[in-house]
């Protein structure tokens, strides 16, 4: 069966145990609203007759009077060690302990019988107290001064065992320090599964600080009316100090042959940190005043821990803090702050108790030490997006959460990823090696609770020491490390923002000569064209009227003449053509690209014809939002060329297009993400001459030309520059796949 049980609402356990009483008060008339069943035991007056009673039934007015202006506080935090003195039947005073807290509309008053019995004299506590401060000093370790207080509260509080407990980040408890006596088990050393103490036990266990069980074989007191009349549910005993107890963790101290304990809460900015765990093989009884006493040795004993911890991490934090300001100092000087992560990796690595140093930008993947391959470093960065937005992300044991690097994780069971800004593929990653370690459990963390024959829940029998090795784990990230990447991630982005200010007023500028260029080459071939056109008709007026008075060089001079001025008027419509492209409005609307497609092969017909080109549209084309002349002017480039630079005797030309699943089976989603995660990838395939490798990022260059001007006809070297214009006019991009004398396939999309 499963290693944890269903949790019980511990909290709405329907009990107390014996040794005090339990009142609940209708806040604003102070009036008993409900009672724990063994008020005749304590005060000789039967629930029944207390229920509905003000409260000065039992207290004197003027007890009351004096605890009353703070109840009246909005944020009342409770009240503990009341000295209360209460009347029993027969009108006798009987000095009592008092606890109260708010809950909702009510207020919970606990009562226990105030003894001597072990009582913890001030001047025995003061002596005690300053014999255990006095022996901190900076010389100790962290274990040693944990020692010490568990020696000193167990002389204390006279208990058989008293064990500190801490856990680590998976909510797993080790025995840090222990005091006892010879004849009980020792358990220094060994962990207890995180199950033995479940989420709900340790937040009851930050809410009320001390937990108390006199007698292990206690007989549960009820309540009458068993459910809050109020709520009209279960009575809420979050911050009751004699709430009852889980029959299973009865069970569960019982099988460590305990018969009384005493748990303190070690809580640490809000949060638990471990435990102080007093046992006795036999019930005691613990006054108030020694847990008052051990609860305040507590308190120092934490706030030493911190001292100590943060004396001892100081050098590191240091050392650290000294990086990041070397590290940023250097980037900040510099241009360009992607080319100083690569030029500064060492110092990156070093920032950190690392191995491993990846720096992952676009496409781009940088590493230093030992370090996962790429493509496993995109997988993982892809599962973190899906799962995690934070922009620090960090793990000492990431094949416990991500399964696929278990591949991986003797180079990186632990990782600290930080996103660099806002785009998603732009992150520095830290690897930790895996550290094998042996831990010794107290028991089996395999079996912590079994069902018996009547599907009774049970816990664990034995604590005996069992091993296990524990692998896919790192040296987990401390936390100043995680502060200074939050630190390190502000001052770059601060530094990237800097770079953008610069880089966007270099755009502006770009983008107004970019205009006045525009402007200039739509004038300059606007005018040109005309005195062009005149030299054009003068030279085929020559030839035609005088032609057959020239002799063979003046004829070949005025062919060349018309042949020339020809090609340079073509040259000035296609920039002209470009020209407006950037200065032109584009009318977005449905667009049937199929009848796009009619059109452009209605217009090229003789040119089909005449090169036999057989034409492929494996199914229709979708009907998109677009420039529909635009599209128009981009296929009759791309299909013009396909006819042009083909050599075959059959020519084959496909139109087609990807919808979602065909993308994503033929490109990643961090190639897809890139290209805005479009709706559809558009292709026309041809099997001509091809490109080779070198040439395939020239090609949309302006009057870029791979061939001399004779060969497959000519051409201005403008057309898949106009495409490429086009194309970005409707946001997208274009890219292309060819192999030489094989193909060429033209990708691209329209968002």
């Amino acid at each position: 069966m499963n290693n944890t049980h269903q949790e019980v609402p511990i909290h709405k356990i329907g009990c107390i145990q014996p040794h005090g009483i339990l009142l609940v008060l209708e806040a604003s008339e102070l009036m008993i609203i409900q009672v724990s069943q063994n008020t005749e035991t304590h005060l000789g007056i039967s629930p029944e007759e207390l229920l509905g009673k003000k409260l000065d039934r039992i207290i004197s007015s003027n007890q009351i009077e004096q605890i009353k202006p703070y109840l009246e506080e909005k944020e009342f935090p409770g009240m503990d060690c009341l000295e209360v003195i209460v009347t029993n039947h027969k009108n006798e005073k009987l000095f009592y302990i008092g606890h109260i807290h708010r809950y909702e509309q009510t207020l919970l008053l606990e009562l226990e019988k105030d003894t001597n019995q072990e009582e913890v004299s001030l001047i025995d506590f003061y002596r005690s107290s300053e014999f255990s401060v006095s022996q901190i000093n900076n010389d100790l370790t962290f274990d040693q001064l944990c020692q010490i207080f568990a020696q000193e509260i167990r002389k204390i509080s006279g208990f058989d065992r008293v064990m500190l407990y801490e856990f680590d980040y998976d909510w797993h408890g080790k025995v840090i320090a222990e005091s006892k006596i010879e004849d009980i088990d020792s358990y220094l050393g060994l962990h207890f599964p995180a199950g033995d103490i479940p989420p709900l036990s340790r937040h009851l266990f930050s809410l009320q600080p001390l937990r108390f069980i006199p007698d292990v074989n206690y007989r549960p007191v009820g309540f009458f009316p068993e459910t809050n009349p109020i709520t009209q549910e279960a009575l809420d005993l979050s911050f009751s100090i004699l709430r009852g107890v889980s029959p299973i963790h009865i069970e569960y101290l019982q099988n460590m042959g305990v018969g009384a304990s005493m748990t303190i809460s070690l809580v640490k900015d809000n949060q638990l940190w471990g435990l102080i765990a007093c046992h006795h093989k036999t019930p005691k009884f613990a006054s108030r005043g020694l847990r008052m006493a051990c609860k305040l040795l507590a308190k120092i004993l934490l706030l030493e821990l911190a001292n100590i911890r943060r004396t001892h991490n100081y050098q590191y934090q240091v050392q650290i803090q000294n990086k990041e300001k070397d590290l940023i100092q250097i980037i900040s000087n510099k241009q360009n702050l992607f080319e100083n992560l690569r030029q500064y990796k060492r110092q990156f690595l070093d920032l950190f108790e690392a191995e491993g140093l990846g720096i992952y930008l676009g496409d781009h993947y940088d590493t230093l030490g030992r370090c996962p391959r790429k493509q496993q470093v995109i997988e993982l960065i892809e599962w973190i997006q899906n799962n995690y937005h934070q922009p620090i992300f960090y793990t000492n044991q990431l094949p416990k959460i991500y399964k696929k690097s278990e591949a991986y994780k003797t180079i990186a069971s632990g990782v600290l990823v930080m996103s660099l800004s806002n785009n998603p593929w732009q992150y520095i990653l830290w690897f930790r090696q895996e550290q094998k370690h042996m831990v010794n459990w107290a028991g089996s963390p395999n079996q912590l609770v079994y069902l018996d024959k009547n599907q009774k829940l049970h816990p664990r029998h034995s604590f005996k020491q069992w091993q296990e090795i524990v692998d896919g784990k790192s040296l987990p990230w401390q936390t100043i490390e995680i502060e200074t990447a939050f630190g390190l991630r502000k001052s770059m982005l601060e530094i990237g923002f800097q770079e953008m200010n610069q880089l966007n007023q270099l755009n502006y500028e770009l983008q107004q000569k970019n205009q006045d260029l525009d402007a200039f080459a739509y004038i300059a071939s606007h005018d040109l064209k005309e005195p062009l056109r005149g030299i054009y008709n003068y030279a085929n007026f020559l030839l035609e009227d005088y032609g057959d008075r020239l002799d063979k060089d003046g004829v070949y001079q005025l062919e060349t003449l018309v042949r020339l001025s020809k090609k340079m008027a073509n040259l000035l419509d296609s920039l002209l053509e470009y020209s407006r492209l950037g200065r032109a409005n584009f009318s977005y609307e449905e667009v049937n690209l199929n009848e796009v497609i009619e059109q452009v092969l209605d217009m090229i017909k003789g040119r089909w014809e005449e090169n036999s080109v057989t034409l492929n549209i494996p199914r229709p084309l979708p009907i998109i939002k677009a420039d529909g002349a635009r599209l128009y002017d981009l296929y009759i480039n791309l299909l013009s060329n396909s006819i042009k630079y083909n050599d075959k005797e059959d020519k084959i030309i496909e139109i087609g297009y990807l919808n979602e699943t065909e993308m994503l089976s033929k490109f990643s989603h961090h190639q897809l993400h890139q290209l805005n995660d479009p709706p559809f990838i558009f292709y026309v395939r041809d099997n001509g001459i091809g490109i080779s490798s070198e040439h395939q990022r020239k090609i949309f260059q302006i009057f870029k030309r791979l061939h001399p001007p004779e060969k497959y006809g000519g051409g201005t070297g403008i057309g898949l520059t106009i495409v490429q214009k086009i194309i970005e006019r409707h946001g997208g991009k274009i890219w292309l796949d060819s192999i030489v004398d094989t193909g060429t396939t033209f990708y691209f999309t329209l968002t």
